[in-house]
């Protein structure tokens, strides 16, 4: 007999309405996919009735004070402005039925700025979390007990489960199904929600070109694209500054300046991002190296541990296909 979960995703004035909606869905397919009813969903709020979100759209909720904290296998708290989460995290009632409700649940976290929330009330003191990047400074700096992954999509700490911007609590509630009713169920929840893929919590927020380009000030974006697009052929600084039109001692400096990092540093995180959407896969090790410019599979797992800490091949038995 299959066990029945029952889902909190607390809501409030000024919440942002995918963080609520997003996770909402995915569980909601994944009754659909498994063929039975494995989630509950309850959308909870301080008061109860009607809160409006942050986009004007409203949401029917439960109050807090009317669900018992003992019976959720999993409590999410989403996101939202500033104001809705201050009056959130300084609600005692919310902050006693929080504490009791995680203290009894399987799981519980956050969605984008919910980390916020669950900062201030204590619930992730000593744990690594996640949150929308333009919060990861100021949850560091304001919650030093903890903490802050500036770049990962979802970071899973123990029960604690915390997602960055936004559609990533999409990203990480499908990895909460596929823990708990399989990868078949949450591969069908991204079908069924026309989800591109199934992103790795360990992805970073932004592609590193696209987060190079968001600090370029040169006018490097279509050089950028075209490493990106080339990262199997050889690619050194002479090429580039040739493709840039400008001298290697100048197109070194100021691409360093553009983007934060050397040329060679730049080149080789996209290499090693890519390498690790290709491990992945069922790719062989000597194709990835072969699709990410490297000479050889023991010149790629070189890079790849120094970067990460980690072999490939064991980088591909955590996240690799069965």
């Amino acid at each position: 007999m299959h066990s029945l979960r029952h889902i909190a995703l607390i809501a409030f004035d000024g919440v942002q309405i995918l963080d609520v909606t997003g996770p909402a869905s995915v569980f909601a397919a994944a009754n659909e996919a498994a063929g039975r009813a494995s989630y509950q969903i309850h959308i909870l709020s301080p008061r109860g009735g009607v809160v409006a979100s942050g986009s004007g759209v409203r949401l029917l909720t439960e109050a807090i004070g009317e669900a018992d904290p003992a019976a959720f296998d999993t409590v999410l708290v989403g996101g939202g402005n500033k104001a809705g989460l201050s009056a959130l995290a300084r609600d005692a009632s919310f902050a006693d039925w929080m504490a009791r409700a995680c203290a009894n649940a399987r799981r519980y976290g956050s969605v984008c700025t919910g980390a916020f929330a669950l900062a201030h009330l204590g619930l992730v003191r000593n744990h690594r979390v996640a949150t929308h990047w333009e919060g990861t400074a100021l949850l560091a700096r304001a919650y030093p007990a903890l903490t802050v992954d500036p770049d990962a999509l979802y970071v899973e700490d123990g029960k604690v489960w915390t997602s960055a911007g936004i559609t990533t609590g999409i990203d990480m509630c499908m990895a909460l199904v596929a823990r708990d009713l399989g990868d078949a169920v949450a591969n069908a929840v991204a079908r069924m929600l026309v989800v591109y893929a199934r992103r790795p919590g360990y992805q970073s927020q932004f592609s590193p070109v696209l987060g190079a380009q968001a600090k370029a000030t040169h006018g490097f974006a279509a050089l950028l694209d075209w490493i990106g697009e080339h990262l199997d052929q050889p690619l050194d600084v002479a090429l580039l500054a040739d493709r840039a039109g400008m001298s290697r001692r100048s197109f070194h400096r100021k691409f360093t300046d553009a983007t934060g990092e050397t040329p060679a540093r730049f080149i080789e995180t996209l290499r090693l991002d890519r390498a690790r959407a290709l491990l992945a896969t069922v790719a062989s090790l000597k194709e990835v190296a072969v699709r990410t410019g490297y000479a050889t599979p023991g010149q790629l797992s070189k890079a790849f541990l120094r970067r990460f800490g980690v072999s490939p091949a064991l980088f591909r038995d955590m996240h690799g296909q069965a």
